[in-house]
């Protein structure tokens, strides 16, 4: 059974004026806003989401990927190329191979702070 949560509204329409200053000078333009939808939209993908955490153990290439994850080369690097774009993740070649690890440590944190989140 799911518990429903109401959304409780005040009972008189007020404004805190000093509270609001305080929010337009923080928040970011839109640009950054559509820009950060966009990064979180990326999370949207379970599969995205497999490949990163394949690559939180080791950098790999997109047959090694496609091994673990039993999936197409072809599909793998549709996913990649999608990581990439949103420099989530790298690549580097050596020899004939290109291997593919996170961007930064930015991307470990985001993915474990959601699964903090989640799991509360």
């Amino acid at each position: 059974m799911t518990e429903e949560k109401e959304i409780l509204c005040c009972d008189t329409v007020e404004t805190h004026e000093e509270l609001l200053k305080i929010v337009d000078e923080t928040m970011p333009d839109e640009i950054e806003l559509d820009s950060l939808a966009e990064l979180f939209k990326v999370f949207g993908d379970p599969t995205r989401i497999r490949i990163l955490f394949v690559l939180f153990e080791t950098e790999v290439c997109v047959c090694d990927l496609a091994k673990a994850l039993n999936m197409t080369q072809s599909a793998v690097s549709h996913q990649l190329r999608i990581l990439k774009q949103s420099r989530l993740v790298k690549n580097r070649r050596e020899g004939k191979s290109i291997f593919y690890s996170l961007a930064d440590n930015h991307v470990r944190t985001m993915i474990a702070q959601g699964r903090e989140h989640i799991l509360e």
